[in-house]
């Protein structure tokens, strides 16, 4: 997409969803952290079943720490990867306790030294602990970059680096949020909902028009242009 299109296809979604958030339940940083490293290759439901009882027993790095690796994992048996997750939380925490005071660091250098933490991870908690213009490309944005002419790239960094070219500085920062939930509920991997979908016109998804009846064109025209 042009720029042009690209500022079409995110206001549009920022009109259908102007008060999107993360869907993980947390507290503090240091729970958003946990929550972030046990999505990876989990949904955000899945987490937020087994983080209350996670949370209740362990709710900063000290506790967590002491709780130790097998203890861990009794709470997070019900997701993905749990054995490594509960090893690289257990780490975390004491990382977090003997370097940063137990307080979540704020620079992506720090944060990505932390186990079981990546870029993504460390995008997320730059963008919505401390505010920053990160984007987060999980599976949901990484699609929408590649099925739509949104951002697309190879790899997560390639339309990472995409969509901070396309997206104006001052939208960059909810159009994570945006972006994921509009993969998550309406662009999905299977049977997008592309009727549905506020973006339907500036999106150059070659099969858009025959997953569903789109929306009527007065609609449609009011969603890609709502201002």
């Amino acid at each position: 997409m042009t720029k042009k299109q690209a500022v079409r296809f995110i206001t549009a979604l920022a009109h259908a969803r102007p008060d999107a958030e993360s869907e993980l339940v947390y507290a503090s940083p240091f729970e958003l952290l946990v929550a972030v490293v046990l999505s990876a290759q989990a949904t955000d439901k899945s987490v937020n079943k087994v983080t209350p009882s996670l949370f209740a027993a362990a709710p900063d790095p000290a506790a967590m720490a002491l709780l130790g690796e097998e203890a861990i994992a009794t709470h997070i048996r019900s997701i993905g990867l749990w054995r490594s997750k509960a090893r690289n939380l257990n780490k975390l925490s004491h990382q977090l306790c003997t370097l940063h005071n137990g307080a979540v660091p704020s620079s992506r250098k720090e944060l990505e030294a932390l186990a079981g933490v990546g870029r993504k991870t460390a995008n997320v908690v730059l963008n919505v602990i401390f505010g920053e213009d990160a984007m987060a490309v999980d599976t949901h944005i990484f699609r929408i970059g590649n099925r739509t002419g949104l951002a697309p790239g190879e790899t997560p960094r390639q339309v990472e680096d995409g969509l901070r070219r396309v997206i104006p500085p001052d939208m960059l920062r909810p159009a994570h949020h945006w972006l994921i939930l509009h993969g998550r509920y309406t662009c999905r991997a299977r049977h997008p909902l592309c009727g549905s979908c506020p973006a339907f016109t500036p999106c150059q998804f070659p099969l858009k028009a025959r997953n569903a009846d789109p929306l009527p064109s007065d609609k449609r025209a009011v969603a890609a242009n709502p201002d």
